[in-house]
Order: structure tokens, then C-alpha cells, then sequence
């Protein structure tokens, strides 16, 4: 598909205030109906309402509070064709409706490979073992004397993105970019408990299982266990729900989400990697001669315009648009988002809702004045360490198209002249 969008620059835009009160109307669908309506009595502002002639619901009609139905639509989504059930499978994170960059827990991505578990506080055992001085094992209760630390990362899988390496596939951003969550992890750092058992100076890694029926386990470096992995028994302010580990989960802040095991009940200090199932024949990236490379722990620079995009289409008509995304990298913080309504010809550097943050989501906004022209959106981010997000043919050079995980190349979505957006591949 070839760009065909022409860049709106030069002249003086038409103020949001001339846009929205109809007076820049002339051409612009909705406006100019939204302008018609405005010529007579609004009864939303004239009559007086039904929620305000009763009283409304009392203080414990939710004791947990719930969103209210008018979000219903607001929900993590399977596919249901992606996995033989849904047991050992993946819901994707509602991103192109969300705003800020905390994540809810509610509707933040699952992944399992054997089903969540129901494992009670009282029941919960953490054992340290292998090249260490001293053996533990650690209650629920033992974790919580421990100090602890507040820290906002993002959990992306590995396979986030995945689908697309050989072209368009999945038509929203929840499905294309929602294996991703940020929230802010309470815990105990690992190295807290491993200082506990005491290292032995043969000890170089870490094996980390989880206790549910799949044993998931993952090898990570030493050094990584003692930087900034968290033990973390609350996200959010609350507790882990079930399907993010309930009652403690390990985080691995900038590294795929297979390693931040859920359910986290053996730490073993070892000599070398294991060498398991998740990191030899899943999650390792085959590349075009049928190779395939381990150890690509690190998530690199990446992003995506959540809205405009295919689930989250222009309603509004003609005039002003805020267009915004997410950026993150697991190499540190986002320095700068660059975003193009032409497909890559020109790009304007967009505004960051705030400084980026070490290993977090970043949200970003460029606001456009939008009179119909058809659009190809894309982003691309910048991190602390000097790395660009990469177009998907940069990353087909290195890889290939064999590729399933890590793939964070830069999106497109396509805007027609409705305002509806497709997920296309530039060529």
C-alpha cells in the first residue's frame, strides 16, 4: 500500500473554539450537524433530568466499586482461534481505551499455561534452596516484615506483536499491542531475600518456578536477580488478583513477561542456566535460516497510537484531534515520540503526557486539526540509551520472517476519510 495523505501545514488553523461552536463549519459533517442542533433549545440543558429529581445509590450499593455500565465495552478480549483453549492462553489489555499509563487490574492482560490458580495467603510458601548458605522458606506473613519498595513497570509478553511479522493481521490495538500492562508493584527486591539465604560465590544464576500445575520456570542472570527484581504481593494499591499471581508474583522490570513468574514458589541459586522448556523451545527468536537465538531477555524501544485506530475510529467530524498512544522500553526510560499522519514522509515530534520513567509506559499526544483526508498514523519511539523503534522491514533484515516474539516494530494504521482505521503494511 502506498501513502496518498497530504500533511495539513502553513496558514493559520481555525481555533477549537470556532470548530466547536459550528462557525468553521462549512464542509465539516458533524460539526456543521452538531451547529444545526445548537440553533434551538438543548433539552439535556434546558429540562431537568431524570438523575436529578430522585436520589441515586447509597454509599454501600458496591462495597468494591465497579465501572459503571455505560463502560461495559471496556474489557480484556480473547481470540479465540489464537490457542486450542482457553486454559493456556492470552486476553489482551483494552489500550485503545484507556488514557493515562497506569493499568487497571480489572482489565490487564492474562497469560497462563495451565489456568489461574486459587492459592490462599495461609497456604502461600516461598523457598530459596540450591547454591546458598542457608535454605528458606518464607510465609506470606514473613514477606510482608521484610522492607518493601513502590515501583511502576510494564509486563509485556514476549509474543506482543507477534502476529504481525508477516504482515497485517489483527484489526485493533488491543490485539496487536495489548499484551502489556503497567501497574505500580509493593514488594520485597528478590536480592533482599537471596542476601537472607546468603550466595554462595558459585552461584552465577537464578532458577524462578511458579507453583501452578504448569511449573512455569525461567533462568535469570545473578546480577539481574540482585538489581531490581521485585517480589511483589500488591499492584495498585491492592492486592494481586488472581490471574497476576495472587498472593506474590515475581517482577522482572524491562524483561518478556514469561520470566515475571506468577504464583512464585522456588528460588534456586545455580551454577548455570536450566535450560527449560520457556527459554530453549519457546521464547527464543528463530531467525531466517532456522537459528534461533536465546537470552533476548531485554524488551526493546517500542510504541503505538491507541486512538486513532481500529477500535477507537474519528466520530467526532472534521476540526481538532488529540492523537495519542503508549511508548515503553526495557532499556530505561522514553526520551521522545516522533508520530507521522503520512506514513513516514514527515514527523512531528509529539508531547509526552509526562518525563518518561525507567522500565514504565510513557503516553504520548500530538494534537492535529483533522478535516478528512485519509491518514497513515504511525509512531516512533526514542529511549535513554539512543535506540529508535525500528520499521518492520529494518527488523525483517536481521530476522526474517520466521519470527514470533519481540517484535516491535512501528505500526500503521491506516484513517480513511469516515474517520474508520485499518491496520495496514506500507510498502
Amino acid at each position: 500500500m502506498t501513502t496518498k495523505g497530504k500533511r495539513r501545514d502553513g496558514g493559520i488553523s481555525p481555533s477549537r473554539r470556532q470548530f466547536l461552536s459550528g462557525a468553521a463549519a462549512a464542509g465539516a459533517g458533524a460539526v456543521a450537524a452538531t451547529a444545526a442542533k445548537a440553533a434551538g433549545p438543548d433539552p439535556l440543558i434546558t429540562d431537568v433530568q431524570d438523575w436529578a429529581t430522585s436520589t441515586g445509590a447509597g454509599v454501600d450499593a458496591t462495597p468494591y466499586g465497579l465501572p459503571i455500565e455505560f463502560e461495559s465495552d471496556v474489557v480484556r478480549r480473547n481470540v479465540e482461534w489464537l490457542t486450542a483453549d482457553t486454559i493456556s492462553s492470552i486476553n489482551f489489555t483494552p489500550i485503545h481505551a484507556l488514557d493515562g499509563t497506569i493499568t487497571p487490574q480489572g482489565c490487564a492482560f492474562e497469560r497462563h499455561h495451565s489456568g489461574a490458580i486459587e492459592l490462599r495467603k495461609e497456604d502461600y510458601r516461598l523457598m530459596i534452596n540450591g547454591l546458598v548458605d542457608t535454605p528458606l522458606v518464607f510465609t506470606y506473613e514473613d514477606l510482608e516484615r521484610f522492607p518493601r519498595e513502590n515501583r511502576i513497570y510494564f509486563c509485556e509478553c514476549a509474543a506482543n506483536t507477534g502476529m504481525e511479522w508477516a504482515g497485517a493481521q489483527l484489526n485493533g490495538a488491543q490485539f496487536t499491542h495489548g499484551m502489556i500492562h503497567n501497574m505500580e508493584y509493593s514488594g520485597v527486591p528478590l536480592r533482599t531475600l537471596l542476601n537472607e539465604a546468603g550466595v554462595k560465590t558459585e552461584g552465577k544464576w537464578v532458577y524462578v518456578e511458579g507453583a501452578d500445575a504448569s511449573s512455569n520456570g525461567r533462568s535469570i542472570p545473578l546480577e539481574k536477580a540482585m538489581d531490581d527484581c521485585l517480589v511483589a504481593f500488591k499492584a495498585n494499591g491492592e492486592a494481586l488478583r488472581m490471574e497476576h499471581g495472587y498472593p506474590a508474583r515475581l517482577v522482572v522490570p524491562g524483561w518478556e513477561g514469561n520470566m515475571w513468574v506468577k504464583w512464585l514458589r522456588r528460588v534456586e541459586i545455580t551454577d548455570g542456566p536450566v535450560e527449560s522448556r520457556e527459554e530453549t523451545s519457546k521464547y527464543t527468536d528463530t531467525l531466517e535460516d532456522g537459528t534461533s537465538r536465546k537470552w533476548t531477555w531485554e524488551m526493546d524501544a517500542k510504541s503505538v497510537i491507541t486512538s486513532p485506530s481500529p477500535q477507537m475510529p474519528i466520530r467526532h467530524g472534521h476540526g481538532p484531534l488529540v492523537i495519542t498512544g503508549l511508548a515503553w522500553s526495557g532499556r530505561g526510560a522514553i526520551t521522545g515520540v516522533d508520530v507521522t499522519v503520512d506514513g513516514g514522509r514527515t514527523w512531528t515530534k509529539a508531547r509526552l503526557g509526562a518525563p518518561g520513567q525507567d522500565k514504565a509506559l510513557t503516553r504520548f499526544y500530538l494534537d492535529h486539526v483533522w478535516t478528512g483526508e485519509e491518514m497513515f498514523l504511525q509512531s516512533r519511539a526514542r529511549d535513554e540509551t539512543g535506540y529508535v523503534q525500528p520499521t518492520k522491514a529494518q527488523l525483517r533484515e536481521v530476522r526474517g520472517l520466521n519470527s514470533i516474539y519481540h517484535n516491535n516494530c512501528i505500526q500503521t494504521w491506516w484513517v480513511n476519510a469516515n474517520g474508520e482505521a485499518e491496520n495496514v503494511e506500507i510498502s
